[in-house]
């Protein structure tokens, strides 16, 4: 058995998601194809795909090993480029997906900065809260938070964030300020339409566990910067990334409530269809952003100074 193709032939299935879409580009008949799966889960002793007539889908060991396949074909994909061809230079249209205020906040500057060194690279880019299918879509890159997508998906972890509970100074003196989730439930709550825990707010103690409270208000809506405005206009609690409440934090407009109690933190990723086959360009601004928001511990550098100012004690919530 020829590993090599074996592995390849492997990640062709998982990213075609079926036999022959695989065989064709691959140049192979359905059969061949079907003999190097099955010599490969021989050699490995282990099923890497669940077949049926209608889909195929990974098994937890094949899951395992796409992740590192795609990493390995990538790597000797890379070692032939360097000693072949040298260095190419990224060039063409780059069509980029991010939620809205990320992107207008975090990523058009590192749009600006990318472009400066690589002035044959045009962008095309869909600012979008909803989660974009960049392979039906025809994107080449995304930045995401938190999940990022199917399986067949690669993510590249270039920070993190962190959900901030918060409310304008005016709403807690009319209102009260919560001492703990439970308190939230009986408060105005200003909800985000894709959370993926809905109207669940979830947060975790010093001690790791979890406190998980159902929020409601009046307001419910699909833009977390158009929230933050509400809530610094005084109509309620928020949960949002630091990365949008950051300066309404820094100036006291919001202020950081429930103190020793946060959500966990998720990651922040740039996500494309797989390392395999990636054009100079996907490649180069994928390095790119890793680079320019990577700082000590994976914190990204923008939100490294972050200090989250905290309500000092005052009065009980009012019923």
């Amino acid at each position: 058995m020829d590993r090599l193709q074996a592995i390849s032939v492997f990640a062709q299935v998982v990213e075609q998601g079926h036999l022959s879409r695989a065989a064709e580009r691959l140049g192979l008949s359905t059969s061949a194809v079907s003999r190097h799966l099955a010599d490969l889960e021989a050699h490995l002793g282990v099923r890497l795909l669940n077949r049926t007539t209608r889909r195929l889908s990974l098994t937890e060991a094949g899951q395992a090993f796409y992740e590192r396949s795609v990493q390995l074909l990538a790597d000797l994909e890379e070692a032939e480029a360097a000693v072949s061809s040298g260095a190419v230079t990224p060039r063409g249209t780059l069509k980029i997906t991010c939620s809205m205020t990320f992107g207008i906040r975090l990523l058009a500057p590192a749009i600006a900065a990318f472009a400066a060194r690589h002035p044959a690279v045009r962008f095309e880019i869909e600012l979008s809260d909803r989660q974009v299918d960049i392979v039906d879509e025809g994107i080449d890159l995304a930045v995401r938070i938190g999940d990022i997508g199917p399986q067949t998906l690669i993510g590249r972890r270039i920070g993190s964030m962190q959900l901030v509970c918060c409310a304008a100074p005016a709403y807690l003196a009319a209102h009260g300020t919560p001492r703990l989730p439970a308190d939230l439930a009986r408060h105005a709550c200003l909800t985000y339409a894709y959370s993926a825990t809905g109207n669940a707010w979830r947060f975790l103690d010093a001690q790791g566990h979890e406190h998980m409270v159902r929020v409601q208000g009046g307001v419910h809506a699909n833009n977390g910067q158009l929230l933050a405005v509400l809530a610094t206009s005084g109509m309620g609690i928020v949960l949002e990334p630091d990365f949008i409440v950051a300066p309404e934090l820094a100036s006291g407009a919001l202020v950081a409530l429930l103190p020793g109690h946060a959500p966990a933190a998720s990651g922040i990723y740039v996500v494309y269809p797989s390392r395999r086959h990636l054009s100079a360009k996907v490649r180069a601004f994928a390095d790119f952003l890793v680079e320019r928001f990577r700082g000590e511990g994976g914190q990204m550098e923008p939100l490294a100074t972050l200090r989250v100012p905290r309500m000092p004690a005052g009065p009980t919530m009012r019923r």
